[in-house]
């Protein structure tokens, strides 16, 4: 009897030193979003997060702050970058400035359905993108968010050809190759952080953006906005990427976890958008937007962005043979 007396405390010591040691290997991430709960982020974000919780058996949780809660989309990338935040989830556009050779995802007209965006992202074109923004800004991309083609909304006017362009103030991203796209289309357009552009749109500081429908939908841009055109000049890939020291921190069975929940979140993400974008057009339809399509099938969008973008952004993204690569393997 006395010996268990004795022995009695060690073991609940033990126990006790076993418990926080498992707490400590248990992983708490914080995820950045830009956009609103109900967007395709959103559903990207919180898949991602349940397969983590899933395949680790409840002992890994990641946190989604959706709308901007941590900062920008440029902010988070950068606090990614430098280790001080786990994860965000963005819009391709804002990781080219990082990473260059990912804008081959942004030249206008490249990607012409979601069939094309599923090839090049889960493919060799997208393995090498992962590799070169590991390089080139201390991320790594483990998942892509599908949400579909940027569509033009404003507040003027129907919009169905180029000249229709003129005197609408139009918001996009602070990215190279978009203000490039619409200075083709003779438009000046005015560069804008994403948390900015619903307020903007409101005050009238602008007439119009682009987004996909889901976006459109999400951060309810049906309030300030009431004509869509239907353009197709670049197909919206959201990365999820993780601060590489954070990944390189995680022991190897962890670091397949991030992996295998991302790629689950991917296949997630394609089918969340194939069975949603029709039921949000109607809903936009209800909500009082007007949707048109643009003249001849598009024809003079394409041929003005095409031949006055892609020869500027050769270099930028790898050289002209990347660009003919990615079209070969999309069978163009």
């Amino acid at each position: 009897m006395r010996v268990r007396k004795v022995y009695l405390p060690i073991v609940a010591s033990i126990l006790c030193l076993l418990l926080v040691a498992g707490e400590a290997s248990a992983k708490r991430f914080k995820m950045a979003q830009g956009d609103a709960e109900g967007s395709a982020q959103d559903a990207m974000g919180k898949k991602f997060a349940e397969e983590v919780a899933r395949l680790s058996g409840g002992k890994h949780k990641v946190k989604v702050f959706p709308n901007g809660q941590l900062g920008s989309e440029q902010d988070t990338i950068n606090d990614a970058a430098i280790g001080t935040l786990d994860l965000s989830l963005l819009a391709v556009n804002n990781i080219t400035p990082f990473s260059p050779t990912v804008g081959v995802f942004t030249l206008p007209y490249v990607i012409l359905s979601l069939e094309d965006a599923e090839k090049l992202t889960q493919g060799p074109v997208g393995q090498e993108l992962v590799a070169n923004t590991i390089r080139d800004a201390n991320v790594r991309i483990i998942g892509w968010t599908y949400t579909g083609f940027r569509v033009l909304t404003n507040s003027k006017k129907p919009i169905k050809n180029v000249a229709d362009l003129k005197g609408v103030i139009i918001r996009v991203p602070k990215n190279e190759i978009m203000l490039a796209t619409y200075k083709a289309w003779g438009v000046n357009a005015t560069p804008m952080a994403w948390s900015e552009t619903f307020t903007a749109l409101q005050q009238g500081v602008v007439d119009g953006q682009d987004n996909p429908y889901l976006t459109v939908h999400s951060m309810k841009f049906y309030e300030v906005q009431k004509y869509v055109t239907n353009i197709r000049y670049i197909f919206s890939i959201e990365p999820l990427v993780i601060s590489e020291s954070v990944f390189q921190d995680l022991n190897k069975k962890n670091q397949d976890i991030i992996l295998q929940a991302g790629k689950t979140a991917t296949l997630y993400s394609a089918q969340f958008l194939r069975d949603s974008e029709a039921s949000i057009k109607k809903d936009l339809i209800a909500k009082g937007m007007e949707i048109v399509d643009p003249a001849n099938n598009e024809q003079e969008f394409i041929d003005l962005a095409t031949k006055a973008v892609w020869p500027d952004f050769y270099k930028s993204i790898g050289g002209k043979e990347k660009l003919d690569h990615v079209l070969k393997v999309l069978g163009r």
